[in-house]
C-alpha cells in the first residue's frame, strides 16, 4: 500500500497514512524517509515541539508506527537538493569499496571508521547517503546504524520488506539476530565469558550530546566479553550483545573496568594516550565482526562478515603478545 498524503488545512501541513509494510518503523526514521534531504536535528525539533502528531496526539522519535495510523507532518524550509551537493569522489570510492555482501534485499557494508551512519548535526553525507548517491535509481534503508567511530558490518534494506523482518528481529533482543564485536580492552580481563547486564540510561550533557550511563532507571542491556588474546598488557575480546543500546559496549566495558581502547568518551585518556603515542591507535579499538539472522520466518538464513580493519589487525601486530 503506497504512502497516501493528502492535503489538511493550514497550507503545507501533510496527513500520511502509514503503509503496512512500515509498521514497526520508529517515527523519526519514517519522517526521514517522507522528508528526503532534512538533517536528523530538525526531524527531532519537529517532534519534541508537537508539531508531527500520530494519530492525532503527540509522539516521541522512538514510537513504533502501526500500518494505517496518520502521520501529521508540518511543513518545513529544507535546502534546494541541488545545494548540498553530492559526497566527493573519494568517500563514494570507499563506499563501493567497502560493499562485502548483496542479494536482491540486501546490502551489506565494512564501514570505515569516522563516517557517520547518515547526515546531520555538521555532517553532510552518511552512510546512507552516500549510498544512494551512489545507487541513485536503488531504494536503500538503514536496517540498524554505528557509532560514528565504530567499523565494520552495517546492513541496508533495498525492499521494505526485509526492513520490516529484520527490525522485528531485533525488537526480539538477540533472540532473532545476533551480532559480533571484536574489541580492544584496556587491561587483563579475567579468562572464560563475562556476562554483563546492567541497564543503560542515555542522557543528555549541555550541548545536547549524548552520555550514557549504567542506571537503575535505563533499559536492559546485556553484553558478553570473552577474552581471544592478551596482546601487551589488554585484552583481545570477542563481545556479543543480546540487546543493540546506545554505546552498550563502551559503558558495559567502562562498568567493569576495562574501558575500550582509544574511546575518548567512555575510556581511559592515560591508558589512550600510551596506545597513541607508542602503538599508533588513532581510533575506537571497536568493529562490528558479523550479523547471523534468517528471513522468510526463517527459512532463509544469513551469515554476514566483515573483516577487522587494517588499521586494527597493525595495532593487534604491534601489541605483541
Amino acid at each position: 500500500m503506497p504512502d497516501a498524503p493528502r492535503a489538511a488545512a493550514g497550507g503545507g501541513v501533510r496527513l500520511v497514512r502509514v503503509p503496512d509494510d512500515r509498521a514497526g518503523q520508529r517515527l523519526d526514521n519514517f519522517l526521514l524517509g517522507q522528508l528526503k534531504g532534512a538533517p536528523k536535528s530538525l526531524v527531532y525539533k519537529i517532534v519534541r515541539s508537537g508539531q508531527v502528531r500520530v494519530n492525532g496526539g503527540r509522539a516521541r522519535a522512538e514510537t513504533r508506527l502501526e500500518g494505517g495510523d496518520e502521520v501529521r507532518i508540518p511543513p518545513v524550509r529544507l535546502t534546494e537538493p541541488g545545494d548540498k551537493g553530492q559526497p566527493g569522489k573519494s568517500l563514494l570510492e570507499a563506499m563501493a569499496a567497502s560493499i562485502v555482501f548483496e542479494d536482491t534485499r540486501l546490502l551489506a557494508i565494512s564501514k570505515p571508521s569516522g563516517i557517520a551512519s547518515h547526515g546531520g548535526s555538521g555532517i553532510s553525507f552518511g552512510v546512507i547517503e552516500t549510498l544512494r548517491a551512489l545507487r541513485p535509481n536503488q531504494p536503500m534503508e538503514l536496517v540498524h546504524r554505528l557509532d560514528r567511530d565504530t567499523s565494520g558490518l552495517m546492513v541496508v534494506a533495498k525492499k521494505r520488506s526485509a526492513l520490516a523482518e529484520l527490525q522485528a528481529l531485533m525488537r526480539e533482543d538477540g533472540a532473532g539476530l545476533r551480532k559480533r564485536y571484536l574489541a580492544l580492552l584496556a587491561g587483563r580481563m579475567p579468562g572464560g565469558v563475562m556476562s554483563v547486564d546492567a541497564p543503560l540510561h542515555v542522557g543528555l550533557r549541555q550541548g545536547g550530546e549524548r552520555h550514557v550511563q549504567v542506571n537503575e532507571a535505563g533499559k536492559a542491556s546485556l553484553s558478553h566479553f570473552r577474552v581471544l588474546e592478551r596482546r601487551g598488557g589488554h585484552s583481545y575480546c570477542e563481545v556479543r550483545i543480546e540487546t543493540g543500546r546506545t554505546h552498550q559496549i563502551r559503558v558495559h566495558a567502562q562498568h567493569i573496568g576495562h574501558p575500550v581502547a582509544g574511546d575518548d568518551k567512555y575510556g581511559d585518556p592515560d591508558v589512550n594516550k600510551r596506545l597513541r603515542e607508542q602503538i599508533g591507535l588513532k581510533r575506537l579499538f571497536l568493529h562490528a565482526a558479523s550479523m547471523e539472522f534468517a528471513l522468510d520466518a526463517g527459512r532463509v538464513p544469513y551469515v554476514l562478515n566483515a573483516p577487522l580493519a587494517p588499521e586494527l589487525l597493525a595495532v593487534l601486530d604491534r601489541l605483541g603478545s
